[in-house]
C-alpha cells in the first residue's frame, strides 16, 4: 500500500475542489462572524433573503419547494431553518391557498428589517473578501454563475 495520494495534480494548489473548499470555508468564517451579532445563520440569512427575494411584486404564494430550488438547498434542510426563523418571529408559514399540502411563506415585518440591516452586513463581507481575486473578479463572477447554475441551464462556452 503506498503511503501517497493517488491524484493528478502536482500540486494542492492545482486542485480547483481544494481552492474551492479553502475559499469557501474562509467565506463562510467572515459570513458567520458578521452574522453572529443578529442571531443569525447564514442559511437563515439566505432563506430570508431569499424569501423576500421570491415574493417581491408577486401576487402568488410562495412554497417551501419554491424556495429550496431558488436558493439551492434540500428541501428538509429549508423546513427545518424555516421552523427556526418562524419561532424567532420572522416567517410565518400559512395554508396555501390553492394546494391543501403546501404552506403559504411570508416575511413578517421584523423580519424584513432583519433581512435589510443583514444584507448590508453580508454584502460589505462580500465586498471585502471578493475584493482579493482584483481584476480577475468579473471572470469569477461568471464562473460562479456557471457553476451554481443547475447543470440544465448552463451556458456552453
Amino acid at each position: 500500500m503506498s503511503a501517497e495520494l493517488g491524484t493528478s495534480h502536482a500540486d494542492a494548489s492545482d486542485s480547483p475542489g481544494l481552492l474551492l473548499w479553502r475559499a469557501s470555508t474562509r467565506w463562510a468564517a467572515a459570513q458567520r462572524e458578521a452574522l453572529a451579532p443578529y442571531d443569525l445563520t447564514h442559511t437563515q440569512f439566505v432563506l430570508l433573503a431569499s424569501l423576500l427575494w421570491l415574493r417581491r411584486g408577486r401576487g402568488e404564494p410562495v412554497t417551501q419547494r419554491e424556495l429550496a430550488d431558488f436558493a439551492g438547498t434540500d428541501v428538509m434542510m429549508t423546513s427545518q431553518v424555516l421552523r427556526t426563523l418562524e419561532s424567532k418571529a420572522y416567517v410565518e408559514r400559512r395554508p396555501h391557498p390553492a394546494d391543501g399540502r403546501a404552506r403559504e411563506l411570508l416575511v413578517t415585518t421584523a423580519g424584513a428589517e432583519l433581512a435589510n440591516t443583514a444584507v448590508r452586513v453580508v454584502e460589505r463581507v462580500d465586498e471585502e473578501f471578493f475584493a482579493g481575486a482584483g481584476t480577475a473578479l468579473p471572470g469569477l463572477l461568471t464562473g460562479l454563475q456557471q457553476l451554481a447554475a443547475r447543470p440544465e441551464d448552463r451556458r456552453r462556452p
